[in-house]
């Protein structure tokens, strides 16, 4: 059977993830190669993903790599972050106001991500991705993005020619050779990080239109899939509360990211759970020719047992002192609702450091399903 992983998108919420990778490594024998023969990714997820698959010889490995630039992460390794740079941007955005909303030398956005250029070029070899492929250690990964003309969701991936590319209700799959520019593409978040243009279109981040982040993997032959979410579980809330008053700006942006991040991978994971349901109960039935379309799909999910938001609020003092003024603008501080918005550019060791932390600590604690799940 074919294992597919599926890391979801977030932003600086993807160093979740490579906590729960980091458990998994440590809970497989020592040098074994990547235990995923396919491998999705969207947003932040497709750098994870895309860091897995270029060492994929080696999955210890490949997941201390990816730990070590998440643990030593700084804001202006991912975007410009300088006040200085911040009122550039800020000028050019008025400045298109003129020019009918479009920017005149680059795509219009609040950060300039030319530093999260430079870090990838340096710290993923892309050419290996071939390599691994060609070596059977991998047999497809993908980068998904937001075409921002045709609307689609546009899974960009690249794996052994079995795989052919599909065509679904706004949703493609496209074959190619994955570089930097797909990374930025997926991860770009709007208004806030640069859309990214390949080919002939400009596209967004990847959690855009993505109504099911899991077809990825299953278009490219996943028999088992295994889910690390970003979504983080909320606390009980009273049966009956009051607002004291209106969402924030931050609130309201980051209630949006969420839409687009979260609810469509918590969705997709309902509706496999549906599905798996039904095809187990027309088996037990007899019902052979009712499922020759329908298959029973393994899976597991881990999803974080914290609240982002919490350990934002905690962690937006770290950020440089421009950015830090546009979380308290915003009101994504002192108890406004908006930390959720912070958690999505909170590019900081410290905050990375502990979501590594729980999310390896929320995978040792279902040490058995995982170890049942690659067995």
């Amino acid at each position: 059977m074919k294992s597919g992983l599926v890391l979801s998108g977030g932003g600086a919420r993807g160093a979740y993830q490579v906590g729960v990778l980091k458990a998994m490594a440590e809970l497989l024998p020592k040098h074994t190669h990547n235990p995923f023969s396919i491998i999705s990714g969207t947003s932040s997820g497709a750098i994870n993903a895309v860091a897995l698959a270029a060492s994929a010889n080696n999955f210890q490995l490949a997941v201390k790599k990816v730990e070590r630039i998440w643990r030593n992460l700084h804001v202006d390794q991912v975007y410009e972050s300088g006040v200085i740079d911040l009122l550039k941007s800020c000028g050019r955005l008025v400045g298109s106001m003129f020019n009918q909303g479009i920017g005149t030398s680059r795509p219009l956005a609040l950060l300039n991500t030319d530093p999260l250029r430079e870090l990838l070029s340096h710290t993923i070899q892309f050419k290996n991705i071939q390599k691994r492929i060609d070596e059977g250690y991998l047999e497809a990964v993908s980068v998904t993005a937001s075409g921002y003309t045709s609307g689609e969701s546009v899974s960009f991936f690249q794996g052994n020619q079995r795989i052919k590319k599909w065509r679904k209700t706004r949703s493609v799959g496209v074959p190619a050779l994955l570089d930097i520019d797909h990374l930025l593409a997926s991860s770009a978040i709007p208004t806030i990080l640069p859309a990214q243009k390949i080919s002939r279109e400009y596209f967004g981040d990847g959690a855009l239109r993505q109504l099911s982040p899991i077809s990825p993997v299953i278009h490219m032959g996943a028999d088992r899939i295994f889910v690390i979410g970003v979504s983080g579980h909320p606390k009980h809330l009273p049966k009956e509360y009051s607002d004291t008053h209106s969402p924030s700006l931050a609130h309201m942006v980051g209630h949006v990211y969420k839409c687009a991040f979260i609810d469509s991978l918590e969705a997709d994971i309902e509706h496999l759970v549906r599905v798996n349901s039904l095809v187990k109960g027309l088996k037990e039935c007899n019902q052979g020719k009712m499922i020759e379309k329908l298959r029973y799909l393994e899976f597991l999910a881990i999803e974080p047992s914290i609240q982002f938001d919490e350990i934002a609020d905690k962690h937006v003092r770290d950020l440089p002192a421009g950015m830090r003024a546009i979380m308290k603008i915003t009101g994504a501080t002192g108890g406004l609702g908006g930390a959720s918005m912070a958690s999505y550019l909170l590019f900081e060791s410290a905050f990375c450091q502990e979501l590594i932390d729980y999310g390896y600590q929320d995978a040792m604690e279902q040490e058995a399903e995982i170890l049942a799940f690659l067995g």
